[in-house]
């Protein structure tokens, strides 16, 4: 038989919008000759939706929706998540759940079981366990319904198990002859080829198919990449829609056979995180209500990249780039921001700061008598810039892009209310080495970022010959001390132990740590790490849990 894989890009809360789009891919497939179509976890209300599942009012909506979903769609068997009423009286008010169905009547439905509470999931907030896995009969075979976490147990791949069931084992045993998995797993980096491997993993294991549907589209800090795919059972992956994409994928499915499409994917991972951060910055404007953006032009590698995937993303007529020049703003800068966005063919405005920075000076000047100079007339001028860029938002209804780096949110290189001012953190999640990297595949087939950018040494330019390295170790040991640290939670004597510089290593966690502070305070941005500052990241600001 021909099963659709619906990868679609749900938006919380529109109903209408979703039902549509379930309701119309639904009879494309069916004219394309498909007995059943498969839609992605909480496809009718989107994911996450968060506290919205605590209003009486957005779950009597999601419930209508679900109704109107199972009564419009006919002649072809869907198998759709949305939420269901936990009546049992014992636990959260809510399922997460599977629901099959054809021709107005539900064959079958599963209730998540295993509900993850770890990095940015917070499912046990909202839903009660199911308690059984299920299965349903589709034209002779035994199709297992899992969700998302119920897949992620198995012994053989996670030796250190979180949940006490395995329910792919558990419908394994029951004599489930395909699974098939719905999801709402987010993006980071690496995470698709661990998908693809646990996927294989199962299938060859269980020597069964799996058909896995992932989520679309940019959700706050979140990024789905989809990267939907059919496995057979020897573990082969012989079907694969595209990534960052709607996709929707005709394959055909037996005990024995599953074939399809491979369409189009990343291939590698500066391409995978340019395009998650086109689809999140897109996204969040796009269900925010913003059409243009506006940022800080400078100069330098950061507000260039963050420039160029505004553009790529949102169409040159869409960004404006605002340069202000302070006293040490060198030619070379001015010269490098102008030629950036002539390349990008984006609109910029010029408004030099030096008047507006001599005017504090002089007013605080009775303040500050004779202290020296120090710090602070440098985030004066960070500061004047911010107050400039929200301006300009307030009057014409641009969203401002704050262009900080994630080695600079770590280790505080940045000030509050200054650069770190906007409303949409593009780059907050990808470090500097990072940054350099992707700036030199966007130039791989034609030159978008000037020469000059990519190699002149990078300064904040806030004072007299100033460079960031006066300051800071090399950027690739500070980008080393923040993956382990953060990333993979060692502790500064493994960091130490791995051969490298003991005072640096203090200096760095030490910044990391005391700068936590400003982290609450800033703009979030798209997660594409493993562990990103802000979303899912809970640490306190003041504790006595020093290094």
């Amino acid at each position: 038989m021909k099963v659709a894989l619906a990868q679609i890009n749900p938006t919380i809360g529109a109903f209408s919008d979703n039902i549509r789009k379930i309701v119309s891919l639904s009879e494309k497939a069916r004219i394309l000759g498909c007995s059943v179509i498969i839609f992605p976890e909480l496809a009718i209300c989107g994911y996450p939706p968060r506290d919205l599942l605590e209003r009486d009012d957005f779950i009597n909506d999601a419930q209508t929706s679900l109704n109107q979903v199972i009564s419009s769609i006919q002649g072809i068997t869907t198998i759709c998540g949305s939420i269901a009423l936990n009546d049992t009286g014992v636990g959260r008010r809510l399922f997460n759940s599977a629901f099959c169905f054809k021709n107005g009547e539900l064959l079958a439905r599963a209730d998540k079981r295993l509900l993850p509470t770890y990095d940015v999931f917070d499912e046990a907030r909202y839903f009660a366990s199911g308690t059984t896995s299920v299965y349903v009969d589709i034209s002779g075979l035994r199709i297992g319904l899992t969700i998302c976490e119920d897949i992620w147990n198995d012994k053989d791949i996670f030796p250190a198990h979180l949940y006490p069931v395995d329910p792919v084992a558990d419908l394994s045993s029951c004599g489930s002859d395909v699974f098939v998995n719905i999801a709402a797993s987010p993006f980071n980096l690496g995470k698709p080829q661990f998908r693809e491997k646990l996927l294989r993993h199962l299938a060859s294991k269980y020597r069964a198919p799996f058909l896995y549907v992932n989520q679309v589209g940019g959700q706050d800090s979140l990024v789905f990449d989809g990267n939907s795919m059919a496995v057979d059972k020897t573990g082969r992956v012989v079907a694969r829609c595209g990534d960052f994409v709607e996709d929707l994928l005709v394959v055909e499915l037996s005990q024995e056979k599953v074939s399809g499409a491979q369409h189009d994917v990343s291939g590698c991972s500066e391409e995978a995180l340019i395009k998650a951060l086109e689809l999140g910055l897109l996204d969040y404007m796009r269900r925010s209500g913003f059409k243009k953006a506006v940022l800080g032009l400078s100069g330098g590698i950061d507000s260039a990249l963050s420039a160029t995937i505004a553009m790529r993303a949102l169409g040159p007529e869409n960004v404006l780039g605002v340069l202000m020049p302070s006293p040490f703003t060198s030619k070379e800068s001015i010269e490098d921001a102008l030629e950036l966005a002539e390349k990008l063919k984006i609109d910029t405005i010029t408004i030099p700061i030096n008047d507006i920075f001599e005017s504090y000076l002089k007013s605080l000047s009775p303040v500050f008598s004779d202290m020296p100079v120090d710090t602070t007339e440098e985030n004066i001028q960070a500061r004047i810039r911010g107050n400039i860029l929200m301006a300009i938002s307030n009057k014409f209804g641009h969203i401002v892009i704050s262009t900080g780096n994630k080695s600079e949110l770590a280790v505080g290189y940045c000030t509050l209310y200054g650069d770190l001012s906007g409303g949409y953190a593009l780059i907050c999640d990808v470090p500097k080495t990072m940054v350099y990297r992707l700036a030199g595949f966007l130039n791989k087939d034609k030159v978008l970022i000037p020469e000059r950018i990519l190699t002149k040494p990078p300064s904040a330019e806030l004072r007299m010959n100033q460079k960031d390295q006066d300051e800071l170790p090399p950027y690739e040991l500070v980008d080393t001390v923040i993956h382990m640290y953060l990333e993979k939670g060692a502790s500064p004597d493994d960091i130490i132990a791995e051969g490298l510089d003991p005072a640096m290593v203090k200096k760095v966690i030490r910044m990391i740590d005391r700068s936590e502070y400003k982290r609450q305070q800033v703009p979030f941005g798209p997660k594409v790490t493993s562990r990103a500052f802000g979303c899912g990241r809970r640490y306190p600001v003041a504790h006595g849990y020093r290094f």
